[in-house]
């Protein structure tokens, strides 16, 4: 059982909510939460370390307080949470690096824990119906925070070479959602009108981030499993989704889906990548069989109860006549209202 815990990551919210979460497990002396500022929710009872992972110095830090285990959650998916694309890199992949050089040279560390995500495998017209932990993606991701959490976990299992001795375990989490966390995807989902690549209606699996957290306290604290993919059960799909938030949608040609993601990110509505335009297009599924014989974690809210909860917590759209009519479960743009309010999104994302 971990004694010292160190978790980095805790001044972003999901850091937060995990540091939280372990801190409830009495069996654990002590928890260590590393970020470069200091967070503005509570960590309970964990001690805030300001410490730069992309520094050698927290190679002292896990020395001094002869820390057992770590917990990397400081794999950033955006980068407007850090600034821009090359602060996202340095802090995804450098401060990966000096995490992992510093954890080969303790004697102390036992365990390893990777919050790392299924962004991994991809999004591609070739793929499997569904992605087991042992397959390769058909086209590599080849920029931002797919191809960051690439080289993360290659980075890990050249550490797990160089350190047999030490337990490891990598979550890779579908898209995690829920009441209070803002992500890529939560931002897509809210906007007054959803564009949808035409011809396409990808499958979605999701993550409740209490789940989220539960799973992470059970790699922590439980049996080292390796890898392991972390989904609801279940799928929705994106036209299914738009439904059930009750967004109006755009179908918009795969072509011209970068131009009109584009024009949304430098709106500040969402953030926008090529990869998860690409993800919105053809979607990916993961095989939980291990998680549940595995990691032996069970998700308490399925993929559709996640989204459902998400959408309640959602700021409705102004109140319209219901003149449209469904179109594959979505509400169709052509609605009375609808129309204005797609105007008004267009006039603010004009560059």
């Amino acid at each position: 059982m971990p004694k010292v815990v160190l978790v980095t990551g805790v001044s972003r919210y999901l850091g937060g909510l995990f540091v939280r979460r372990l801190g409830l497990d009495p069996s654990i002396d002590r928890i260590l939460g590393v970020d470069v500022v200091p967070p503005k929710h509570s960590i309970g009872r964990a001690e805030f370390v300001r410490a730069d992972i992309r520094n050698p110095m927290i190679g002292r830090i896990i020395a001094q307080a002869d820390v057992d285990t770590v917990v990397h959650m400081n794999v950033i998916a955006t980068p407007k949470d850090t600034g821009g694309r090359v602060t996202q890199k340095e802090i995804n992949v450098i401060g990966t690096m000096q995490l992992l050089a510093a954890c080969q040279k303790s004697d102390s560390v036992k365990r390893l824990v990777v919050k790392s995500s299924a962004a991994i495998y991809g999004s591609s017209p070739r793929d499997p119906a569904m992605f087991s932990e042992d397959m390769n993606p058909k086209s590599l991701p080849r920029t931002g925070f797919g191809k960051d959490s690439v080289e993360v976990e290659g980075y890990v299992r050249g550490f797990s070479r160089r350190r047999p001795d030490v337990d490891i375990t990598m979550l890779r989490f579908a898209n995690i959602i829920g009441p209070s966390i803002r992500t890529a995807i939560t931002d897509y989902f809210s906007l007054p009108v959803i564009p949808v690549p035409a011809g396409f209606d990808a499958r979605f699996q999701f993550v409740h981030e209490d789940d989220a957290m539960s799973a992470l306290a059970l790699a922590t604290t439980g049996a080292s499993v390796g890898i392991v993919n972390v989904a609801g059960e279940g799928f929705l799909t994106v036209l299914q989704c738009a439904a059930i938030a009750r967004r109006p949608i755009l179908p918009v040609p795969l072509s011209a889906a970068g131009v009109i993601g584009n024009l949304v990110k430098r709106s500040g509505l969402a953030d926008f990548s090529s990869e998860q335009l690409t993800f919105l297009a053809f979607g990916r599924g993961l095989d939980t069989q291990r998680m549940a014989t595995v990691l032996g974690f069970e998700p308490q809210h399925s993929t559709r109860a996640t989204f459902e909860e998400f959408a309640r917590h959602l700021r409705p759209l102004v109140p319209v006549a219901d003149h449209g009519e469904n179109v594959g479960g979505a509400v169709s743009t052509a609605a009375g209202g609808t129309a204005g309010a797609l105007s008004r999104v267009f006039e603010r994302i004009q560059p």
